[in-house]
């Protein structure tokens, strides 16, 4: 999970100021490579690094960059199984919901979305044996949930386990 819920953040696409081409590269730079020197990032977008110190400093504070993090390859942790689990909540139930799902270990994302069902969940999991408790236990086992349906992720295509400093694409 971010540093930052969702509550803390801004709107979705508002800051106080708009986004100019250079604010738009030094975006770009630090989710090609999050770890990024103040140096090595002026030197890509070409400006100076007080510049470039200067407006990351803005896009932090204006919640344009909420955090920083290490893309991480599931299977070299262990996690071997991956899904997403679409989720039906019953009316009016999901901030009690979300609150639940934020403590289950094996949920690394939580997405309400608009249309036939509310949420979309990416669960990762040693085994199959681990997503089913996720699924059948915790999850069916929740008040609030109506019904899911799981969809196991054979491949992942946007990413690449992290060898070259690449991450995802």
């Amino acid at each position: 999970m971010s540093e930052s819920s969702g509550t803390e953040r801004r709107a979705a696409g508002r800051t106080d100021e708009p986004l100019d081409p250079i604010d738009l590269k030094i975006v770009a730079e630090l989710q090609r490579d999050g770890r990024l020197s103040v140096r090595e990032l002026a030197e890509r977008v070409m400006v100076s690094r007080a510049t470039a110190y200067a407006r990351l400093d803005r896009l932090t504070r204006a919640g344009v960059i909420v955090g920083f993090s290490a893309i991480v390859d599931p299977g070299a942790l262990g996690l071997g199984v991956s899904a997403y689990i679409n989720v039906k909540i019953a009316q009016g139930q999901w901030r009690a919901v979300r609150d639940t799902l934020s403590k289950i270990e094996h949920v690394e994302h939580i997405a309400f979305v608009s249309g036939q069902l509310d949420l979309v969940l990416l669960v990762r999991a040693r085994d199959q044996a681990e997503l089913r408790d996720v699924v059948l236990e915790q999850l069916h086992g929740m008040p609030g949930v109506e019904s899911t349906e799981t969809n196991f992720i054979l491949d992942e295509v946007g990413w690449t386990p992290p060898r070259g400093g690449t991450g995802p694409v």
